[in-house]
């Protein structure tokens, strides 16, 4: 059985990493868990590199907490107006795998909330009567009228983020 401690309780979150794993380690028992860990970035990332710092730092804390692991998962959603996207970094005791998602364009009045100083999913809940949809379908689900979602789309870039993994001859192992 291998471990995986994804780096949120965010069920969205946890969710898609169950899906991507499973499909890449099919024939694997894989039991998973998620645990609170500090980012180590705002709140609401607001550049790629914070977004991509926020993962690693993720990884790194979820490391420290639980280090009897197989691998260490790491999603950090952020925002370079007028696009939010979502880092993934997945560890294991030797290598490295990083993906960035797909990007969406938001709503000119959400962006100019976030730049008031809040989190996307505030004016997301406001502007569709919505309560938490971060914690479910999220912006993603919403703007395409629940086309995709937020799991959806975090759980191919995942797959995108496990390839060193997957081909793991192609991609030499870290220290």
């Amino acid at each position: 059985m291998r471990k995986v401690i994804v780096a949120s309780t965010n069920p969205a979150k946890i969710n898609a990493v169950q899906q991507a794993f499973t499909q890449v380690f099919s024939q694997e028992l894989l039991v998973f868990e998620g645990i609170v860990v500090d980012s180590g970035v705002a709140d609401q990332p607001l550049s790629g590199e914070e977004t991509l710092t926020g993962a690693r730092n993720r990884v790194k804390h979820a490391r420290q907490q639980q280090p009897d692991a197989d691998f260490w998962v790491g999603l950090e959603a952020g925002i370079e107006s007028p696009l939010t996207f979502a880092w993934m970094v997945i560890e294991s005791t030797d290598q490295r795998g990083e993906a960035r998602s797909a990007s969406l364009p938001l709503p000119p009045e959400a962006l100019r909330r976030i730049t008031e100083g809040a989190e996307l999913g505030d004016p997301m809940d406001a502007m569709f009567n919505e309560h938490n949809i971060k914690q479910k379908g999220g912006a993603i689900g919403l703007l395409t009228d629940h086309r995709l979602t937020r799991s959806s789309v975090y759980e191919q870039a995942l797959i995108l983020a496990l390839i060193p993994f997957i081909q793991p001859d192609l991609y030499p192992a870290e220290a």
